[in-house]
C-alpha cells in the first residue's frame, strides 16, 4: 500500500527531480508571485483561477479523481482567459503547469469540474401549484435562495455593489469612482444569470452631457426557480412589473424568488432576485434613470465560456477614451468668472457658478466626497437641478446595498490613488514578465 502523498502548505512549492525546476515549478513559483503581488494580475485575472483552485486542493483528504476534477476546473477557467490574457507570459506558464500536472497524475481532459462553491443539490420539485403569478405561493425550493443553497461549510458570500447615475458617473463592483461620456446602449452587467444595459442621451442639444433615458434588464431562465423575464423602463415610464405584465419570475415554483416591488409609482422600483443574492433599485429623478445594484461576487464572476468582460461597465469602468476628468472641469469652473464660457456649456446660460452650485449640493449632500463633486460636475454641466437628488439618491442606494460601511464614502484622493497605481501596474508587470522568462528559462535548461 502507496503511503497517502504529501503537498506542502501552499501546494506549490516542491522541486522537480534533482531540485532542478521543471514547467510545473515555474508555475507554482508564479502562483507564489501572484499571491504576493496581485496587482500584476489586474488585467489577466489568472489570480482568481489559481486561488480557487487551491481553495479546492487544500484539503489533504483529496481523492486523486477528485484531485483531478479541480484540475479541469483550473485548465477550464483558465481556458476562458485566452482572450485577455494573450501574451502574457505568467498566464501562458500557468497553462503549461496544469498541463504538466494532469500528465503527472494522468487525468483525463474530459469529464466532471467543479463549480465555485458547491450547492446543494436541489431537492425534487413538488407538481407546479395551480396559482400563477401570486404573492400568496410558496418560496420554492432550497435552490432558489442564494444564500440557503450554501452548504454549511462555505465562506459567507462577499457582496459587491454598481452604482449608475447622473451624467453619468459610474461606481464599479471593485469601488472605482469615473464620469464618462458613454453616449448610446451600454452594457453595464452580463453573466449567466443576467444582462443590464442602458442606453443615455444628450441632456442639452450639442451637449458632450448624456445621461440615462432607457433601461433593460434580461433575467435568464434557472432551473425551477424563475422562467426569462425582461424589465423595461425608460424616461416617464418605469413599470412595476415585467414587460410581460407578470410581477414575479412566472409560472414555476420558485417564482418568487424573482420579484418587481414598486416603492414610489412613477420613481423608485426594487427587484429582488433572491435565487441569486441579488438586489436592483431602478429609480426616475426629473427625466432620467439612475440604477443601483447589490450582487455576491460569485454570480458577478459567473461568465459565459468564452465571454471575457471587456465592455462590461459595472465591471471594468468605462473605457479609457470615454472618461472624464471631472477635477480639472472643476478648475477651470473655479477659477472662471461669472457668465464665462465654461468646459461643456456656459454656467451663466444653465443658472449655476461654481459657488452656487456647490452651496445647492451641501443642501443634500454635506459630505464632500465624490458625490457631492459629482453633483457639482452635473449642476455646471447642465443646470438641471435634479441631478442634485439623482446623486443624493445614490449615495442612499450605497448606504443601503454597499456591504462595507467604512466604504460607502468615496473620496477625490482614493480616486487618485487608484489612478497613480494605475501606472505602477505597467511597471510590476514588466517586472514580473522578466522574472518568468528567466524562470522559464531555468526551466529549459
Amino acid at each position: 500500500m502507496q503511503p497517502p502523498r504529501k503537498r506542502s502548505e501552499a501546494g506549490w512549492m516542491v522541486m522537480g527531480e534533482g531540485g532542478r525546476p521543471s514547467a510545473l515549478d515555474v508555475c507554482r513559483v508564479l502562483a507564489v508571485f501572484f499571491a504576493l503581488f496581485p496587482s500584476v494580475s489586474l488585467q489577466c485575472k489568472v489570480i482568481k483561477c489559481t486561488t480557487e483552485y487551491l481553495a479546492i486542493t487544500s484539503n489533504s483528504a483529496l481523492g486523486e479523481e477528485e484531485y483531478c476534477t479541480a484540475l479541469r476546473a483550473y485548465k477550464s477557467c483558465v481556458g476562458r482567459l485566452a482572450r485577455s490574457c494573450r501574451g502574457d507570459l505568467a498566464y501562458h506558464s500557468v497553462q503549461h503547469g496544469i498541463e504538466d500536472l494532469m500528465n503527472q497524475k494522468n487525468c483525463s481532459r474530459e469529464g466532471p469540474t467543479f463549480q465555485p462553491r458547491a450547492r446543494t443539490p436541489p431537492p425534487p420539485p413538488p407538481p407546479p401549484p395551480v396559482l400563477t403569478d401570486s404573492q400568496e405561493r410558496s418560496d420554492g425550493p432550497e435552490v432558489c435562495h442564494y444564500e440557503r443553497s450554501l452548504t454549511r461549510t462555505s465562506a459567507p458570500p462577499n457582496y459587491t455593489h454598481c452604482g449608475f447615475f447622473g451624467d453619468p458617473h459610474l461606481r464599479t463592483f471593485g469601488d472605482d469612482f469615473q464620469t464618462c461620456k458613454v453616449e448610446g446602449a451600454w452594457p453595464l452587467i452580463h453573466n449567466k444569470f443576467l444582462s443590464v444595459q442602458v442606453t443615455n442621451s444628450p441632456v442639452l442639444p450639442g451637449s458632450l452631457a448624456t445621461a440615462t433615458s432607457k433601461l433593460t434588464i434580461i433575467f435568464r431562465n434557472f432551473q425551477e426557480c424563475v422562467e426569462q423575464k425582461m424589465y423595461h423602463a425608460e424616461t416617464d415610464d418605469l413599470p412595476a412589473a415585467f414587460a410581460d405584465g407578470s410581477k414575479n419570475g412566472g409560472d414555476r415554483y420558485g417564482a418568487n424568488t424573482l420579484r418587481v416591488v414598486e416603492k414610489a409609482p412613477g420613481q423608485h422600483v426594487e427587484i429582488q432576485a433572491k435565487y441569486i443574492g441579488t438586489t436592483i433599485v431602478v429609480r426616475q429623478v426629473g427625466r432620467y434613470l439612475t440604477f443601483a445594484v447589490r450582487m455576491p461576487e460569485e454570480v458577478v464572476n459567473s461568465v459565459e465560456e468564452g465571454d471575457t468582460q471587456d465592455l462590461y461597465l459595472c465591471l471594468h469602468g468605462c473605457p479609457a477614451n470615454q472618461r472624464i476628468d471631472f477635477r480639472n472641469f472643476r478648475a477651470r469652473a473655479a477659477e472662471a468668472t461669472q457668465g464665462a464660457s465654461r468646459t461643456r456649456g456656459d454656467a451663466g446660460t444653465h443658472g449655476f457658478t461654481y459657488k452656487s452650485a456647490k452651496a445647492k449640493c451641501k443642501e443634500r449632500l454635506p459630505v464632500e466626497d465624490l458625490y457631492f463633486q459629482s453633483c457639482v460636475f452635473d449642476l455646471l454641466s447642465s443646470g438641471d437641478i435634479n441631478f442634485t437628488m439623482a446623486a443624493f439618491y445614490a449615495f442612499e442606494d450605497v448606504k443601503m446595498l454597499h456591504s462595507n460601511s467604512k466604504r460607502y464614502h468615496i473620496y477625490e484622493k482614493d480616486a487618485l490613488s487608484s489612478a497613480a497605481q494605475g501606472g505602477k501596474h505597467f511597471l510590476l508587470v514588466l517586472v514580473f514578465n522578466l522574472l518568468a522568462v528567466l524562470l522559464c528559462g531555468a526551466a529549459l535548461l
